[in-house]
């Protein structure tokens, strides 16, 4: 899970967006049309680094309808380390 943290969010130009919407969704749980809003970005880029991070095991879906995306219950052990080091996994 380390690598793919390390991937996902730094070795890809949309690492940079993929982390400022794990730090909103840390923050508060919420909807593509939430984040695309308090992040002030594309509902289609939202969309896209979402997958991604889905794909990953970053973050899931609640089981609710809504489809409120939140972090994925393995990434807390690496959000941890990595969400609070500007960017560096160790």
């Amino acid at each position: 899970m380390k690598a793919v943290f390390k991937y996902v969010l730094t070795g890809t130009r949309g690492g940079p967006n993929r982390m400022r919407i794990l730090r909103a969704i840390e923050a508060q749980p919420r909807d593509v049309d939430g984040l695309s809003e308090s992040l002030d970005l594309d509902h289609t880029t939202v969309r896209h680094h979402l997958d991604v991070l889905t794909e990953n095991g970053i973050v899931e879906k609640s089981d609710n309808d809504d489809a409120t995306y939140l972090l994925a219950d393995g990434t807390n052990r690496y959000w941890d380390v990595f969400g609070n080091n500007e960017g560096h996994i160790y």
